[in-house]
């Protein structure tokens, strides 16, 4: 399994795919959910995707889009049933899927590979997502489209509930067989949809009237028509055109640049360490949706430019700091150091001749030589970890200091051959992101477990520089990214990541503010549901693991929660408590 390292390029390159095969170069792209059918002359998917098993899938999102703001034309509406609605709308997506898979051969893979991922997702066999996404995958498979286990059981499942192959073999074939023809094609639908008892009683004048003006699954969605004329049209068939050598550049480069080590395998892990303890920390704590999740480095959170706005104002609020932060960091360094020195055994029967002893040999020739051996004060090998709240209650003071704290403490603990890893954690979205929303999309199911999508970020690994990651700390302070906080899953992501390193002693350091919180959660589950994960996590570590726990927290009483914690009423004392911890923590 292979980790995509070039998203930002292959997404970019995917709108321009989109605006180039639709001929409007006017479509707005956004991240997200994608919407069926889109909405008016927008273009959603999501991030692309880290591991390259995921990329046709993934490209099946944008290629539906760019199939229906090709291939379909704005139709009136006309009153409809919401089943009948929703598959109609289906139907029609069906339709330009069709027609794009014959004009551009490549896509067709896409397009199942992205089907049969919906399918999986389905879990609610009664609900109106689930009977028009067979709809589809119905009307596809007469035309030869192969689709998973998954897929074929949700078109068994639609002909043994409507009866469709009694009622509609002859209708699909007449569909099909207009596929190029929008309005015959809908006129074909229509005559279905009342086959199967899906449709209002309509009028005699809107049964007789011209379906020019009539049924239009997507007049109350879109708001404009594209728009196109005979010189966007030349521009975007170059477009195109030189699109086909780019995105094979791209892919090219994506599939190249990759890890053997998938960032899926992190997020398994993020809800439960790899050990004996995983089963119970199951039965109590559940997740929606991964697939929305994201393990990021702090690097792919902002542009060059901005890195380096953000590390000078991270180095003008250090400034103050700097008599203070060198004598702090100074006394943990020579603390260190002292552990790491040799040291010499002396009046030894053997070894090196002590110089220093000779005199005695000279005064009392009698006197036995003296002789010293150097030997080495053990040291464990050490590696630490600083988990910092990036919630959005951090912002100010708080995230500043801690900002500072991480700069400190990984320039100083590099100079001692201690390795630091830097890590953050917060969400990527305000009270619920794209996995509520796709909660709600299933029918909104009771006790979902988490729904928002969480964000972990990489400041600094533990086998990277300091000088290096450094200039990446400013990131922190970047407007927007603190959001909610789900303290249990960053804290066994990072105690994974610990657990997972070679050296003998391993220290992680939580800094943090308060509780979990995450209102799409708490609204749809248990009030102590994140609470009650987070205390699990903590005890489990304590109680059963090799990491040393310490906690700090700021302005908030977190011995709640940690054995090892301590409290700071002002930010600007968590410089000096934090070098103080570590002090005592290598004293031992």
């Amino acid at each position: 399994m292979a980790w995509t390292k070039n998203r930002d390029r292959l997404h970019e390159a995917a709108i321009s795919t989109v605006k180039a095969i639709s001929k409007n170069k006017k479509l707005n792209s956004n991240t997200g959910i994608y919407q069926r059918p889109p909405s008016g002359n927008n273009i959603i998917f999501s991030s692309a995707p880290r591991s390259t098993k995921d990329l046709s899938k993934w490209r099946g999102e944008s290629d539906f889009q760019a199939f229906w703001h090709k291939f379909h034309k704005k139709r009136k509406e006309i009153p409809l049933t919401l089943p009948a609605r929703m598959l109609f709308n289906e139907f029609e997506i069906s339709r330009v899927e069709i027609l794009g898979s014959q004009e551009f051969i490549g896509s067709r893979k896409n397009i199942s590979d992205f089907l049969n991922q919906r399918s999986n997702e389905l879990e609610d066999t009664k609900s109106l997502n689930y009977l028009s996404h067979g709809i589809n995958l119905w009307l596809k498979e007469g035309v030869g489209f192969k689709f998973n286990a998954k897929s074929k059981t949700i078109i068994n499942n639609l002909i043994e509930k409507y009866e469709i192959e009694t009622v509609s073999e002859g209708f699909r074939n007449n569909i099909i067989e207009n596929i190029h023809d929008q309005e015959k094609f809908e006129k074909a639908v229509i005559k279905l949809l009342q086959k199967l008892n899906l449709l209002k009683e309509l009028e005699d004048d809107n049964e007789d009237q011209d379906f020019e003006d009539s049924p239009g699954s997507s007049d109350d969605i879109e708001n404009t028509e594209m728009e196109s004329d005979g010189n966007e049209s030349e521009d975007t068939s170059n477009d195109l055109k030189d699109f086909k050598g780019d995105i094979e550049l791209d892919l090219q480069d994506a599939i190249e640049s990759t890890d053997d080590t998938s960032i899926e395998e992190e997020i398994d892990a993020l809800a439960y360490p790899h050990n004996d303890f995983s089963n119970k920390l199951k039965k109590d704590y559940s997740i929606y949706s991964t697939k929305f999740d994201e393990i990021i480095d702090a690097k792919d959170l902002v542009t060059s430019d901005e890195s380096l706005r953000l590390r000078n104002q991270l180095d003008n609020l250090i400034k103050p700091h700097l008599s203070t932060i060198g004598k702090l960091a100074n006394r943990l360094q020579r603390l260190l150091l002292a552990k790491q020195n040799t040291s010499w055994n002396y009046n030894l029967e053997e070894g090196m001749l002590d110089n220093a002893r000779l005199h005695r040999v000279i005064a009392n020739p009698g006197y036995p030589l003296s002789f010293k051996q150097e030997t080495e004060n053990k040291f464990k090998d050490t590696v630490v970890t600083l988990l910092i709240d990036n919630s959005g209650s951090m912002r100010g003071r708080s995230i500043s200091l801690a900002a500072i704290c991480a700069d400190i403490i990984g320039s100083t603990l590099e100079r001692c051959q201690v390795k630091t890893e830097i890590l953050g954690f917060t969400t990527k979205h305000w009270k619920g992101g794209d996995s509520k929303k796709l909660w709600i999309i299933n029918g909104n199911r009771s006790n979902p477990g988490r729904l928002n999508d969480i964000r972990h970020i990489i400041y600094k690994s533990a086998d990277n520089s300091w000088r290096r990651s450094r200039k990446y700390f400013g990131a922190m302070l970047r407007e927007g990214l603190l959001k909610e906080n789900v303290d249990g899953e960053a804290l066994a992501w990072s105690h994974e990541r610990l657990l997972k390193r070679s050296e003998e002693r391993k220290i992680l350091i939580v800094i943090s503010d308060g509780a979990p919180v995450d209102d799409s959660t708490l609204s749809a589950n248990r009030e102590d549901f994140l609470d009650n994960h987070l205390r699990e996590i903590i005890s489990l570590i304590e109680n059963d693991s090799p990491v040393e726990l310490q906690a700090i927290g700021i302005g908030h009483d977190v011995t709640k929660y940690y054995k090892n914690a301590l409290t700071i009423n002002r930010a600007e004392e968590l410089g000096e408590v934090l070098l103080d911890e570590l002090s005592k923590l290598f004293k031992d």
